[in-house]
């Protein structure tokens, strides 16, 4: 569901929103698109089965930037990478096919052309009318794209007369069409943009407390910048996965077989203590589904932290810590969500996550929870138990959503920013 489509439903009060402040980045809103050049910095980037796209969030959730400039009378030029062909034309990484999707999914013509720049962009570029859409070739078949070159950026410029990003996915990248670009003609945020900030800007800099984070996955290492940026601001830390085997580790904990990083210890217990001096909460398991193999349909049980079998290993969350999450929950009136809480992918080690899950959504539902999730493994963890429709927001992006929580700059979204003029910036929206 859409930020905007969530104001307008049952799923949460407008008070959540009231008095507040947009970050700093023009939108589509601010500039006239009628007869112009739009280039859009899309990012289709889509999972590929053989010669179809496998999945078409990512083009979907583009749409509503498509149609808006459609209705302004636009010109539309797509822009994006795809895949890795390191700075080289191959075939295998056209975005010809995506082309093809995406022309499905909105349910008009799509025109491709099979360069980026140069005189068949150009010629492409000269054949559309108000209204149409096209598709350039993947840019990063020019190592300048990757290196953030200045002339390439200036060769794609002259394609157009409005920049727009309409790519949060790619804006923790400083390339060519999400940086350089910005800076070279009148630039604003595309719709999905415009949500991505503005959710994430909501729930993070500007929380409705108390505050909760949810944050699984393997390793502390992946994500000790995230910790540290979140014990500085959220008032309830819960942790699942393997990170969380670390932390009883670093607490003395026997924890068998399980997966963790001895080497992480100090570093678990110097956030542990950070924590604590700010009056950050931090939740850690006491009991747990553990087993001998991460089979499906595997011999487990539930038992205690304190008695974790030596030949055993942690899978889940046991159902007094889920219990304990859940109610823990229901005092908060935000949370972010980034990774499962277990092996969501081998039943049954996706109870926790699946029953956190269940009911973040209906929190969400009655209105006493504002839920923002993504990043890695999180939506198709989320999308196992069913409940994507149920979260406020749910980015599809992976890197930029997690440097986002690391409270890094990205610079696709800097690149807005600093386009903006003085007299925009802090609009209210509400």
């Amino acid at each position: 569901m859409s930020l905007l489509n969530w104001l307008e439903s049952p799923l949460s009060p407008a008070s959540f929103f009231v008095g507040y402040v947009m970050p700093s980045f023009q939108t589509i809103d601010d500039l006239s698109c009628s007869g112009k050049v739009v280039l859009v910095r899309a990012d289709l980037n889509v999972p590929m089965q053989g010669n179809h796209v496998g999945d078409t969030t990512r083009l979907e959730r583009l749409v509503p930037t498509l149609t808006d400039l459609q209705k302004a009378g636009a010109k539309i030029v797509l822009l994006s990478h795809f895949g890795r062909p390191k700075g080289k034309r191959d075939e295998q990484f056209s975005l010809r096919p995506v082309a093809a999707a995406l022309s499905n999914v909105i349910k008009a013509p799509v025109a491709f052309a099979e360069d980026c720049i140069g005189a068949t962009a150009e010629a492409a570029v000269g054949a559309l009318k108000n209204g149409d859409i096209l598709v350039l070739e993947n840019t990063r078949f020019y190592p300048e794209e990757e290196a953030n070159d200045l002339e390439f950026a200036k060769k794609i410029a002259a394609l157009g007369q409005i920049y727009i990003n309409d790519a949060f996915s790619a804006a923790h990248r400083a390339h060519a069409t999400t940086e350089a670009l910005a800076s070279l003609l009148p630039a604003a945020a595309g719709r999905l943009m415009q949500e991505e900030l503005s959710a994430l800007s909501k729930a993070l800099e500007h929380p409705e407390k108390p505050l909760a984070a949810l944050i699984g996955g393997s390793k502390i290492s992946t994500k000790l910048d995230l910790l540290n940026n979140l014990i500085a601001k959220v008032d309830l830390l819960v942790l699942g996965g393997g990170m969380a085997n670390t932390f009883l580790a670093a607490k003395g904990v026997a924890i068998g077989k399980s997966l963790y990083e001895p080497d992480m210890l100090d570093t678990a217990r110097e956030i542990m203590d950070k924590a604590k001096a700010r009056d950050c909460h931090i939740l850690l398991p006491t009991d747990v589904v553990v087993a001998g193999e991460m089979k499906e349909g595997a011999p487990n049980q539930t038992v205690p932290v304190a008695t974790v079998p030596a030949d055993q290993m942690i899978f889940d969350l046991g159902p007094a810590t889920i219990n304990e999450i859940k109610s823990n929950l229901e005092q908060c009136r935000t949370v972010i969500w980034n990774g499962p809480l277990g092996v969501f992918e081998v039943p049954p080690f996706d109870t926790a996550t699946n029953k956190v899950a269940i009911c973040v959504a209906d929190l969400t539902k009655r209105g006493k929870l504002l839920s923002v999730a993504g990043g890695g493994d999180t939506v198709a963890a989320l999308a196992n138990a069913g409940v994507t429709h149920g979260i406020s927001y749910l980015s599809t992006a992976g890197g930029a959503f997690l440097e986002w929580l690391e409270g890094k700059e990205l610079p696709g979204v800097a690149a807005l920013e600093k386009a903006v003029p003085k007299a925009k910036l802090g609009k209210v929206i509400m």
